[in-house]
């Protein structure tokens, strides 16, 4: 395990030989369930309490009915072991909840650590198959007793996340950009820093979650959203037009007209001519603006009003002006609709365009998808989609 950062240490998140505490502050030797004080009391009640014992962690059967599971969860049963150590606001709750227990059964537990508990661990990421045990741990059988819940709390989601984004990598392939967007539909806070976590441990290559980034180094993406398209009314909203070309040699003053110079000429295109009229343009006002903050990473969502007669063509008339300044857009971001036909009708604008004004390359830019997709919509989108895809899936 890597060492603890200097930082982790001067905030006091670094107890037991220099190991981190767990990530989630909630994981304490509380995070348990009531019988394991229970069967611990009678344990120390029987002299019982300093055998030696063996539990084995396993499962009995892969998740979504598949054929393997991914080892999720090690690390943060390492770092609750480290630190495991009873505060006296915890000692003092539980004798309010355990009143009928012998006072030297809590000084027993405000003197109790994991130093004599052994671990015994697959690696984690590893596939893993029913009743192999992921984990062996022994020691004394009360310290060992009160492991088992955390333990399986912090396996048993994080393996279910991990395999489920492998499984997805699985379908998608190894050159599809699989995004982890999940957080807002997340089981709470606890639930999206986790699936964010183990999603990008089972496969995926980013994540929105800007917490789990900077707790995981994981790195973060995004783009924007319906509401920042429908927050503009028009073009003469943008008051700063001006655009420095990417190399700093240049500046064009008025960003917004080389726009509109370019959507005119699209619309003349002879390749073009009959597949969009006047397009929306608070739309383009809102992907014009977004060009002029993030120039050098410019990804527009296509689908607020209508993707092929509007969307597109408004996105194709910003990205060959940044063009124009030396910056390669993104590409787009399709949340809705038939996502196969729109992203091969997009995928044909895209190579008109490279064809009526010679911008090489421009076929092939990126076609994010989006909205809920799982295995099966990837596999399908796979099997329609003959074009380079990069699909953003919603994990939770």
């Amino acid at each position: 395990m890597a060492a603890a950062p200097a930082a982790a240490v001067a905030n006091g998140e670094v107890r037991g030989g220099g190991v981190p505490r767990p990530t989630n502050p909630m994981v304490t030797p509380l995070l348990t369930d009531l019988y394991q004080f229970s069967m611990a009391y009678a344990y120390w009640k029987a002299g019982k309490h300093l055998d030696h014992a063996v539990f084995d962690l396993y499962f009995r059967k892969n998740p979504f009915a598949g054929e393997f599971t991914i080892f999720g969860g090690l690390e943060e049963c390492i770092r609750f072991i480290a630190n495991f150590k009873f505060k006296e606001e915890e000692i003092r709750f539980l004798r309010a909840a355990l009143p009928t227990c012998e006072d030297g059964f809590f000084e027993y537990l405000s003197s109790i650590d994991c130093s004599e508990v052994e671990v015994y661990a697959i690696p984690e990421g590893s596939a893993v198959f029913p009743k192999v045990p992921l984990m062996i741990i022994q020691g004394p059988v009360a310290v060992v007793q009160l492991l088992e819940t955390p333990f399986l709390t912090l396996v048993n989601y994080a393996s279910l996340v991990t395999t489920n984004a492998a499984r997805h990598r699985l379908v998608a392939g190894k050159q599809k950009n699989l995004l982890e967007f999940g957080l807002r539909r997340a089981q709470g806070p606890d639930g999206g820093i986790s699936a964010s976590r183990y999603s990008y441990m089972g496969g995926f290559d980013a994540t929105s979650n800007v917490a789990a980034g900077r707790l995981f180094g994981i790195p973060i993406r995004g783009t924007h959203s319906h509401a920042f398209v429908s927050s503009f009314l028009g073009l003469d909203e943008i008051i700063d037009k001006a655009l420095s070309s990417s190399d700093g040699t240049n500046r064009c003053e008025d960003f917004v007209s080389l726009v509109q110079n370019w959507l005119s000429r699209i619309q003349d295109a002879s390749s073009l001519r009959g597949t969009f009229g006047e397009t929306n343009q608070s739309e383009l006002a809102a992907f014009t603006s977004y060009a002029l903050a993030f120039p050098n990473s410019f990804l527009a969502l296509v689908d607020t009003y209508d993707v092929m007669r509007s969307g597109v063509p408004n996105f194709c008339a910003v990205a060959l002006a940044l063009n124009d300044m030396g910056y390669k857009a993104g590409g787009i971001r399709l949340d809705s609709g038939d996502l196969a036909y729109l992203s091969i009708e997009t995928r044909k604008f895209f190579y008109a365009i490279e064809k009526e004004f010679g911008v090489v390359g421009f076929g092939l830019t990126n076609i994010t998808a989006s909205n809920d997709l799982n295995e099966e919509t990837i596999d399908a989108l796979n099997k329609q989609v003959r074009c380079t895809l990069e699909v953003q899936i919603v994990c939770c």
